[in-house]
């Protein structure tokens, strides 16, 4: 009875934790693993935060235009009176000056009515801000391009692992067919000992094969967010995909722009910030003009019978005028940096364009090239299931030897695998593409 115990409840443990474990496993296909790479990204959230503190930063810099109001109190207590000495008849007299409690408090207010130097760094506030979107806008396209490629990788992954396993057995069955055939007499030894070697050196190219798979799982996951041991089964295959490999879509992935390029945007608001900084330099040369305002409450007396006390308003108004003259050519140094800064930030543009263009030249070849080659694999891949089945039948009924049906078997797998390859280089080259135009799918634009 208890050896029936100790088998059967491991045994119903089992059957329950199986479909909570089913339950828990996550099924993704590339449009999820797009959504949960952007909302669950560490990458993604730390650009939205910089864009809210670029926003924060701006109302800061705005403040510094409204009134400055303050308040202050002040209590002193005298602890030696201060005493005065007149001569009254040709007599001295001592007279104690002052009060033992001395109450003051007061409102102040300043408020800068011309301040060019402040309205432009208010203006270079506004441009982090459009620096911060723009380079929040890079994150999401660099995360949506790594996400759609790690996709791409792992497809092909697991497709060429399919491709190796079919080998595989393949293999096993050519190999109990040469068996067979040396038991009933038909074939030699040396027949039987290639086809068992040819076995056992499949084996482990589908062990890497698989490793490939779990390595770019886990590559995806990490990606996307996810702890790399969370269960999680990528949907999809690349043959699901052939139909974007298309000339069509070529011809217009070929009439692009670098208009949404984030690179050069980047470029362009960095010469903006420059300009604003260097009209900052310049407007530190001209005048502020600021006003104040001053009201104060004053009491004094000798003891803290607060219901006696007298307090004695003071006010008063001032405009400060600030002219610069001199500040040992500081600000003429500054504006130098600036103008150089400038040009530098214009030759950076020219190569950056320059590079890219190059880029996007080269995503277009390599696309055209998968293209070519799907075609042409995708004949092969047709062309080497017959011969391998024609190869197959020769060497069943002893027409064929089994080289013959080993070459074929190891021209199909070429097929296929160069098939699957043709399709990833195209996706893989597409996504570097939209990556560098700066959209996320140019054949929707």
């Amino acid at each position: 009875m208890k050896k029936f115990v100790r088998i059967i409840i491991p045994l119903l443990c089992l059957i329950v934790i199986q479909p909570l474990r089913a339950q828990d496993t996550l099924r993704v296909d590339l449009e999820t693993a797009l959504d949960i790479a952007l909302s669950e990204s560490p990458v993604i959230r730390i650009a939205d935060r910089n864009v809210e503190r670029a926003i924060y930063a701006l109302k800061e810099t705005r403040s510094s235009l409204l009134p400055k109001i303050s308040a202050s109190g002040i209590y002193s207590r005298t602890l030696k009176k201060q005493v005065m000495v007149m001569n009254f008849g040709g007599e001295p007299l001592e007279i104690s000056i002052g009060t033992d409690n001395n109450w003051m408090g007061g409102v102040s207010l300043s408020l800068p009515l011309v301040a060019p130097a402040l309205w432009k760094t208010v203006q270079l506030s506004a441009l982090e801000i459009d620096m911060a979107v723009e380079k929040a806008r890079s994150s999401k396209l660099a995360m949506t391009s790594a996400v759609k490629q790690a996709f791409y990788s792992y497809l092909l992954a697991k497709d060429s692992y399919e491709v190796l396993r079919k080998n595989y057995e393949n293999v096993a069955l050519n190999t109990r067919t040469v068996t067979d055939k040396y038991e009933q007499g038909m074939a030699s030894e040396f027949d039987k000992l290639r086809a068992e070697v040819e076995l056992k050196n499949q084996r482990p190219n589908l062990i890497a094969a698989e490793t490939a798979v779990q390595l770019a799982s886990m590559q995806l996951k990490a990606l996307m967010g996810l702890d790399i041991e969370y269960p999680v089964i990528f949907e999809g295959t690349l043959t699901q995909f052939e139909e974007d490999v298309t000339r069509e879509g070529l011809l217009r992935a070929g009439n692009f722009s670098l208009e949404k390029n984030t690179d050069l945007i980047q470029l362009s608001i960095q010469k903006q910030q420059i300009e604003t900084a260097l009209k900052i330099t310049k407007a530190s040369f001209l005048p502020m003009l600021s006003l104040s305002t001053n009201l104060q409450y004053t009491a004094m007396n000798n003891d803290f019978r607060f219901s006696n006390y007298n307090f004695f308003p003071y006010s008063t108004a001032a405009l400060s005028l600030n002219i610069p003259i001199f500040s040992g050519l500081k600000r003429q140094q500054q504006v130098k940096q600036s103008r150089l800064s400038l040009e530098n930030l214009e030759d950076s543009r020219i190569h950056s364009e320059r590079t890219l263009r190059l880029s996007v030249n080269n995503c277009l070849n390599q696309m055209s090239n998968a293209v070519e080659e799907l075609a042409s694999n995708k004949e092969n891949v047709s062309m080497a299931e017959k011969a391998y089945s024609i190869s197959r039948k020769q060497f069943e009924v002893g027409i064929g030897t089994w080289l013959d049906l080993s070459v074929s078997e190891l021209a199909l797998t070429h097929a296929r695998l160069a098939y699957h390859q043709s399709i990833y280089n195209y996706l893989f080259n597409m996504t570097e593409l939209e990556n560098i135009i700066g959209i996320n799918n140019y054949q929707n634009q």
